[in-house]
């Protein structure tokens, strides 16, 4: 006779629930920094700030499992993955006070993918999810502000419709540029409340004229459509360009972080900005990254703005800056890394939206080790492995004779400079199209890749192009990618 202990036969009445979601809530945190593998970069670094206390808006992580769990499905979301991420919602709605979807006070959320392996803008991202016509006036009246609803909808709608329901991004931009025309508009911030509410009705009819039916106004829906699209870019080409460049194995898959939204765009006391404890061109020991007043987080990383020097903020916002430089400090203690901060003020209140470990030049990682090393974070053993093996073939690389730069200078042939965002130097003929780029790649010719701003979708350009030289955009988001 076989006698099953209590806990064996309750396991085997009752199979335990597959977990796909883990909550970052209340100051508490169901995950750590030590699960990269399951809830990707990202989450673990939202789940370890939250558990350290640190301003974290609330919200959810559906892990790298459930991505890998949707692809061995044929693209199917696995048992009992939505009935946990309706439960995340509720538990995001109760912790942000606030309910997807309401005409009152609406909860709108960040969509964000974040694989194990840091993989900087090569996967989707969705935001102001949440927004329909009831929610965007709820929000216009929640801040006393028309524009800023419509202009949060009008990217949302933007955003959602090129990323989720796939439609061309260049149909939104020409939309976006003649509405600038007509208002004589030199930037997005130009554009009025009553101009942003047409662009949002141009918006509306690409929607409905690409895909045959009105954009999904339920909030349900549009989060469940978001998880999936950010999924999907995991096999994206630009994701598996980038995996196979790096040596990243194709079947890790994707986190998604479902995140509560903060709005750097609320006016001249609000901004969003990334930076570094240390410069990651040059490993100097200081606070180094860029930010941009009145702003979302998408016009750092699209490069539309040229974004400001990070130490301005101190006199733009000084509050907020303070408490920024000690969270850098005490999280790159923490870590015993140098970290990649994103953040978002919001009416003058700062809140932390990413960490990760730091790329930086081989100038840089030399320094960056050597200087720990004194510091006492890390040992001579961990310092040796911190410099790697490229990092020693970038010292090698190719750089501008100074003297010949001064001596163009008084010729009257040195054209102009700008924002150096890597080492070396580059000469070859100026291509204008990424695709245009990996074809003369092949034929033999050095080519350098002109743009007006990189995006991820120009990443197979980028690899075959000896240099990158662009119009708009800053160096901190260049060291990102």
């Amino acid at each position: 006779m076989v006698v099953q202990t209590p806990a064996a036969s309750a396991t085997a009445d009752r199979p335990t629930k597959k977990k796909w979601v883990y909550l970052f809530t209340a100051g508490k945190a169901e995950g750590n920094a030590t699960m990269r593998a399951l809830l990707g970069g990202k989450g673990a670094g939202l789940a370890e700030m939250t558990n350290a206390g640190l301003p974290v808006p609330p919200g959810f992580t559906i892990t790298t499992e459930a991505c890998n769990a949707y692809f061995a499905s044929g693209q199917r979301f696995p048992d009992g993955l939505w009935d946990q991420v309706l439960e995340g919602v509720r538990a995001t709605e109760r912790q942000a006070g606030k309910r997807l979807g309401d005409a009152k006070d609406p909860l709108l959320v960040s969509v964000r993918s974040g694989a194990a392996m840091s993989m900087p803008g090569m996967m989707d991202t969705v935001l102001n999810l949440g927004l329909n016509d009831e929610s965007r006036a709820g929000l216009a009246k929640l801040t006393g502000n028309e524009r800023f609803a419509w202009d949060a909808y009008r990217r949302f709608i933007q955003m959602f419709g090129r990323i989720v329901l796939e439609i061309d991004g260049s149909k939104f931009e020409h939309a976006l540029d003649a509405a600038k025309k007509r208002a004589r508009a030199k930037a997005d911030t130009d554009l009025t409340a009553e101009q942003l509410r047409a662009l949002v009705d141009d918006f509306r009819k690409i929607v409905r004229k690409e895909k045959g039916r009105d954009f999904p106004s339920d909030p349900t829906e549009q989060l469940r459509l978001a998880i999936e699209a950010v999924f999907r870019s995991w096999f994206g080409k630009r994701a598996q360009d980038y995996r196979e460049v790096n040596k990243i194995a194709h079947d890790l898959g994707t986190a998604c972080s479902v995140v509560t939204r903060v709005f750097g765009n609320m006016g001249n006391a609000s901004g969003t900005g990334g930076a570094f404890p240390r410069a990651p061109t040059t490993g100097e020991r200081a606070i180094f990254g860029e930010y941009l007043l009145n702003a979302q987080g998408e016009d750092v990383v699209a490069g539309i703005r040229t974004p400001r020097k990070l130490s301005e903020l101190e006199r733009d916002l000084p509050k907020a800056y303070r408490q920024f430089a000690e969270i850098a400090q005490r999280l790159e203690r923490h870590y015993r890394e140098v970290q990649d901060l994103e953040f978002t003020i919001e009416r003058g209140k700062l809140y932390m939206l990413q960490t990760r470990s730091a790329k930086r030049t081989a100038r840089a990682a030399v320094k960056i080790a050597v200087d720990m090393v004194r510091e006492g974070l890390i040992d001579k053993k961990e310092a040796l492995k911190r410099v790697e093996p490229v990092q020693v073939d970038q010292l090698l690389l190719p750089h501008f004779d100074e003297k010949a730069v001064e001596k163009a200078r008084r010729e009257g042939r040195y054209l102009g400079k700008g924002l150096n965002a890597s080492p070396g130097a580059a000469t070859g003929r100026a291509v204008f199209e990424a695709d245009r780029a990996v074809e003369w790649k092949g034929k033999g010719e050095v080519v350098l890749l002109v743009r007006p701003e990189t995006s991820p979708d120009d990443f197979h350009g980028m690899i075959a192009a000896a240099g990158i030289l662009t119009s708009r955009g800053g160096s901190t988001r260049s060291t990102r990618s």
